[in-house]
């Protein structure tokens, strides 16, 4: 199959989807390799940034996506009479950012680096699908231990965990705040939320 025809197969298929799709279906539909999939999504993928298109093509872990491009969000949402999502808040960022960068994470060690009771928040998250309980650790209480999800991923605009900011060393509880508020504020892409986030509140 000529690239091109490779190209534009993964066009239609990511279009009709409007989800996530394994690079390693489209590789199978297509009777190509997994690098042959990769590189010809990269090259639709810049051509729709260096055109300046209406959409991206987005790539979060093995899965290929086509998405809206986040500058004309507002011109979206006027369209289709949608209002603007909501943003996470710093509650919430903090939260998501500890479980993402020492996953898989139990709400007691968040609780201790935030330094207040997270619980509704943590619940918050999961129902909204940025993160998924995985497992309980093996220890007396077995308490539930937590991971972000693809969502997580694709809000941030990250491909997977390994494009994540390098956290500065945790000294203590304190320095671990710290640190984590100052990753949040490198993450941040809140205009890419797709799901309608209700104001948080930390249980006191």
């Amino acid at each position: 199959m000529e690239t091109w025809d490779i190209e534009s197969v993964i066009e239609s298929i990511l279009f009709v989807s409007g989800e996530p799709v394994a690079i390693a279906r489209i590789a199978a539909v297509l009777s190509a390799s997994e690098s042959d999939v990769e590189s010809a999504a990269k090259r639709l993928g810049d051509r729709y940034s260096f055109d300046r298109r209406g959409i991206r093509l987005v790539r979060v872990e093995d899965t290929l996506q086509l998405c809206s491009s986040p500058e004309y969000a507002d011109y979206i949402r006027l369209a289709l009479e949608t209002r603007k999502a909501p943003t996470l808040s710093q509650p919430a960022l903090e939260v998501l950012a500890i479980v993402e960068y020492f996953q898989p994470a139990t709400r007691a060690f968040v609780e201790q680096i935030r330094g207040v009771d997270s619980s509704y928040t943590v619940g918050l998250l999961q129902d909204r699908g940025f993160i998924v309980s995985a497992g309980r650790l093996p220890v007396p209480g077995r308490p539930m231990l937590y991971n972000t999800t693809a969502l997580f991923l694709r809000t941030f605009g990250l491909e997977s965990l390994g494009d994540l900011p390098e956290l500065p060393e945790i000294a203590n509880s304190e320095d671990g705040r710290e640190s984590i508020i100052k990753a949040i504020s490198a993450l941040q892409s809140q205009d890419c939320l797709d799901s309608d986030i209700p104001e948080e509140r930390d249980e006191q």
